[in-house]
This record gives C-alpha cells, sequence and structure tokens, in this order.
C-alpha cells in the first residue's frame, strides 16, 4: 500500500494555536514504525504545479496566495497565519491526495497522511483549509483520463462546504458530507448527499445513518474513484467536534467505508481531515487506526482482485478509463 506524507513541510504558528500541526509528524512517526507499509511505499509527493491547481482554484487567488497578498480578513478566516511555508505545504498536501488516486487506482487503496482540506474554495481558503486537495486530485485523474466519475465520503465532522461547492454543477462528481448539524460551517452548502447529525450523536446512531448514507451515495454515483476524508474530529474527546463517538465506533465507521467499497471492486484514496482532541495522542490513535484499516483492506482487496476478473471501479469492464498512451 502507497503512503504519503507531507509533514517535513512545517509551519510555525502562534502559542497555543488551535491547529495541531504536530500530528502529522507523530503519524508519519508511527506510521513510519510499523509494518503497514514498506519503506519503498512511503514517499513524499512531488509538488502540486499551477497546472494541477488552477483546474479548481482561480488565477487571482493562487497568484496572491503565492505573493502573500491576502487580505487580513482572508487570512482570519483561514485561521493560519501566511508564510511561503504555509504555500509550500499546501502545495504537497494537494499533490499527496493526486498521488494517493493514482496509487489507488493501480492497487485498490493508498494513504495521504494529512489532506482533507475541505472548506477551501476556488476563490479563498476557510477553516484552516488552503487548497482543497480532494477536488483538485479529482480533476486531476479526469484530466489524465484515470477516472471521470469520483465519489467523495466525507466523514470529517464538518460539512464539506468548499467540496460541495465546486463541484455543485458537475454530475461526475458525487458528494457525500455526514457532519454535525450545528458545527462549523455556519452556512452549509449543498452536497449530493449530506446527512445532518444533532450534537451528542453516539456511535450506534451514526453508524446506522452512515450505512444508509453509504448506500445511497454507491447507488447514484457509479463511482470509478472515492476519495473518503476520515476526519478524527468525531470523537468524543474533541474539542470541536461536537458528537459523542468512540475510538471503537470510529473504527467501525472506517471498516464500513472500507468495506463497502471492496463491495464495489472501487479504488480508495484516503485522506486524514480534521481531529482537535486535546491530548494529541488521541488524534494520532485514532488516524493511525484508518492506516491501519486501510492496510488490511490492501490486502482484502489485492485478495479478491487476483482471484476472479474485474473492472476498475463499480463500472462496466468495457466502460473503463485508460490512462495517458493508451
Amino acid at each position: 500500500m502507497k503512503i504519503f506524507y507531507s509533514d517535513l513541510f512545517s509551519i510555525t504558528l502562534p502559542p497555543h494555536h488551535t491547529f495541531p500541526i504536530a500530528i502529522y509528524r507523530l503519524l508519519s512517526e508511527r506510521v513510519c514504525a510499523s509494518a503497514l507499509a514498506g519503506p519503498d511505499d512511503i514517499a513524499v509527493p512531488h509538488v502540486a504545479s499551477d497546472v494541477e491547481i488552477l483546474r479548481v482554484h482561480t488565477p487571482d487567488y493562487l497568484r496572491r496566495l503565492e505573493k502573500g497578498e491576502l487580505t487580513e480578513k482572508e487570512i482570519r478566516r483561514v485561521g493560519l497565519p501566511w508564510s511561503p511555508e504555509l504555500v509550500l505545504r499546501a502545495r504537497h498536501s494537494a499533490s499527496a491526495t493526486i498521488e494517493a488516486c493514482r496509487a489507488a487506482l493501480e492497487e485498490g487503496v493508498a494513504v495521504n497522511l494529512g489532506g482533507g482540506t475541505h472548506h477551501a474554495f476556488p476563490d479563498h481558503g476557510q477553516g484552516y483549509c488552503v487548497l482543497n486537495d480532494a477536488a483538485i486530485a479529482v480533476r486531476a485523474m479526469q484530466a489524465e483520463a484515470r477516472a471521470e466519475r469520483v465519489l467523495i465520503v466525507d466523514c470529517d465532522v464538518h460539512q464539506g462546504n468548499g467540496t460541495a461547492a465546486i463541484f455543485r454543477d458537475d454530475s461526475r462528481v458525487f458528494t457525500f458530507s455526514i457532519h454535525g448539524e450545528n458545527n462549523f460551517p455556519l452556512k452549509k452548502e449543498a452536497s449530493d448527499l449530506d446527512i445532518a447529525l444533532p450534537d451528542g450523536t453516539r456511535d450506534h446512531v451514526y453508524l446506522a445513518a452512515l450505512r444508509e448514507g453509504l448506500e445511497q451515495a454507491f447507488r447514484r454515483s457509479k463511482a470509478e474513484l472515492a476519495i473518503y476524508l476520515a476526519g478524527a474530529d468525531g470523537y468524543e474527546g474533541d474539542r470541536f467536534g461536537r458528537l459523542k463517538l468512540s475510538k471503537s465506533g470510529l473504527q467501525e465507521r472506517d471498516q464500513m467505508v472500507f468495506s463497502r467499497c471492496l463491495d464495489a471492486n472501487l479504488p480508495i484514496a484516503v485522506t486524514m481531515a480534521g481531529g482537535y482532541a486535546p491530548n494529541i495522542d488521541d488524534i494520532v490513535d485514532i488516524h493511525f487506526q484508518t492506516v491501519r484499516a486501510a492496510a488490511l483492506h490492501a490486502e482484502a482487496y489485492k485478495s479478491k482482485i487476483g482471484s476472479q476478473p474485474t473492472s476498475r471501479g463499480a463500472q462496466d469492464e468495457s466502460e473503463a478509463f485508460l490512462p495517458p498512451g493508451r
């Protein structure tokens, strides 16, 4: 299983800032110390190019982002201080999801140990999100003729408003967001499928809603690739989450998503998305169990696909997209 990381490109935050930047380094260290992937399967992604980014974001926004010309209001909306390192990190995080999608289409599953920046819109960032990595990756897969129809399964506790807005008029991309109804953002966008849950929702209610949502999303999307935002912020100990999901409940969530993809022979790229528990080890634990579930899925996918002739994704083989150079 291919794993991509970009924690080498860190940013400096003010003391007591609520964004837990250290989780990416700690998660990467734990994954590298585990046996979930070999050394040759863990890599730093390329730097996302202007061409890749501009398929989603406006030229004016990218230019001002690069030059440090965002207004104070725009920087406050992002919630992270601007720096050249912030831009470099955002580019690598976006490219890690591109690389994960490419690898997933070849091997069934791949992981970005970051990403999930679903609040970024074409012309502005928001909520700790500078560039929308999932949207950039979708457009890359379409431009490279690797996958046309994509399902985004967003299990971050906050609605994927930027992603929903970007793909609002694109019937090839199905956006499914299951989130807290009273949580950020205050103004929700319309995903193709939104499931909004009340504060205090616990495991059994969440998992029942997710199961129904996945059934709808898979039936309606006819996808060739899934991108999974596996947020850790639905955890009961999260400072911003407002749901009451246990670690075991989040583990069941991951298993449910992977199981549904396995049933459909659907390749899946995984991103980590949010997590804000006061104890940073809790965030790392939750993200690590997602990576571990992905590794188990990789073995199951390989075994299943190796034992039977099958098409890539959920479509008929005669309709499969081929890579460039066909």
